[in-house]
C-alpha cells in the first residue's frame, strides 16, 4: 500500500461544523423507509445467483475452475444470508447453512486445486527443489484432482447446485428486501467486523492452520459484506476492500500449504517428498503470516464501535447529500 493509500484508509471521517447536528440527528434516526439499501441488496442476491448459474453453464470453464467460481459465487451468498440473518431470521440462515453444505460436498476437488496452487507457490521460497521431482510431485497431485472432481463434481452435484439457485431465486422474490435500512445492515456489518477482528492472532507465527483457516473465513465474509457499502466512501471503501483482499490471499496460501502439509504426511501421496517440501512449505508460510499481520494490524485497527460510528457517518453524510442535490 502506497503513502496515498495508507493516508485514505486511515484518515478519519470528517464533516463541516456547521453540518455537525444534522448528520448526528440523521445517523440515529429510523432509516427503515429509506429502500435504497434493500434495493442494493436484492441486486446483489440476483447478481450471486446469475454469476454461480453462469459457471456452471459455461462450457469454457474446465471441472476444476467452474468448482472454483461456483465455490466464489456461494461464499458471497453466504456472506449475505449471514448479514440476512438479522433482519430475515431462520428463513435466511437455513439458506446459508444449506449453501455450506454444498460447498462442503465440492471441498475434495478444492482441496486438491489448493495443493496444486501451494505448489506453484513454494517456486517462491528460494529453496532448492528440482523441476524433474517438482513434476513429479505436480503430475501425481493432478490425477488426485482429476479423481476428485469427476466424483465430487458430478452430474448429480451439478443437479442439487442448480435446485439450489431455483429455490434462491424464488426466494429473493419472496423475501421483503425492500423494508430492510440502514440501521440493521451497519449491525450485522459490524457483528462481522468483530468476530473477525476477535480472530486476529496475537502471536501469528505460533497461530495453527485451523486458526488461521477460521479468521480467513471471517474476513472472507467481510470482504464480501463490505462490497454492500462500497459507494458510501468510494475512495476508502476501494482501498478497504483491495486490503481485505490482500489478507484474504495471503490467508487462503497458508490454508493451501496446510492442505499440501497433510499429503506429505506419512502413508499420504507425496510422503516421500516430505523432507524437501517441509522446509520450502515453512518459508512460504513465514512470509504470508508475516505480511498477513501487517494488514491485519491496519484493517482492524478500529474497535467495533468505532467503525460502527464511521459507516453511520459516512451514511448520514450520504443521506444528506441526497437531500440537498443544490449544495452538494
Amino acid at each position: 500500500m502506497g503513502r496515498a493509500q495508507k493516508a485514505v484508509f486511515h484518515k478519519p471521517v470528517t464533516k463541516p461544523r456547521q453540518k455537525t447536528a444534522e448528520l448526528r440527528g440523521m445517523a440515529g434516526a429510523d432509516v427503515a423507509g429509506d429502500d435504497s439499501f434493500g434495493d442494493d441488496l436484492a441486486a446483489a442476491a440476483r447478481s450471486i445467483v446469475t454469476d454461480a448459474r453462469g459457471s456452471l453453464t459455461n462450457p469454457k470453464l474446465s471441472d476444476a475452475e467452474a468448482v472454483h467460481e461456483v465455490r466464489k459465487a456461494l461464499k458471497r451468498w453466504r456472506a449475505l444470508m449471514r448479514l440476512l440473518s438479522g433482519p430475515l431470521g431462520e428463513q435466511a440462515e437455513q439458506m446459508r447453512v444449506e449453501a455450506r453444505d454444498l460447498m462442503r460436498a465440492l471441498t475434495g476437488a478444492r482441496d486438491a486445486q489448493s495443493t496444486l496452487d501451494a505448489l506453484s507457490d513454494l517456486r517462491k521460497s528460494g529453496v532448492p527443489f528440482a523441476d524433474k521431482s517438482m513434476e513429479t510431485v505436480r503430475g501425481r497431485v493432478t490425477t488426485i484432482r482429476n479423481a476428485a472432481e469427476q466424483t465430487g463434481f458430478s452430474r448429480d452435484m451439478r443437479g442439487r447446485l442448480n435446485q439450489y439457485l431455483d429455490f434462491a431465486s424464488l426466494t429473493i422474490d419472496r423475501w421483503p428486501l425492500q423494508t430492510i435500512g440502514f440501521d440493521a445492515v451497519a449491525d450485522a456489518l459490524t457483528v462481522t467486523y468483530r468476530r473477525a477482528r476477535q480472530l486476529v492472532p496475537k502471536n501469528w507465527p505460533e497461530a495453527d492452520a485451523e486458526h488461521l483457516h477460521d479468521l480467513r473465513r471471517r474476513v472472507v465474509e467481510h470482504r464480501h459484506q463490505m462490497d454492500l457499502v462500497e459507494h458510501l466512501w468510494p475512495r476508502l471503501g476501494q482501498v478497504w476492500g483491495e486490503e481485505a483482499q490482500r489478507l484474504r490471499n495471503r490467508l487462503g496460501a497458508c490454508q493451501d500449504l496446510s492442505v499440501l502439509t497433510l499429503l506429505t504426511a506419512p502413508h499420504q501421496p507425496l510422503a516421500p517428498w516430505r523432507s524437501r517440501l517441509a522446509p520450502a512449505i515453512d518459508a512460504r508460510r513465514d512470509a504470508h503470516l508475516k505480511t498477513a499481520a501487517r494488514i491485519a494490524s491496519r484493517l482492524f485497527a478500529e474497535k467495533p464501535k468505532a467503525f460502527r460510528r464511521r459507516i453511520a457517518a459516512l451514511y448520514a453524510a450520504r443521506q444528506l447529500r441526497k437531500s440537498k442535490p443544490d449544495e452538494a
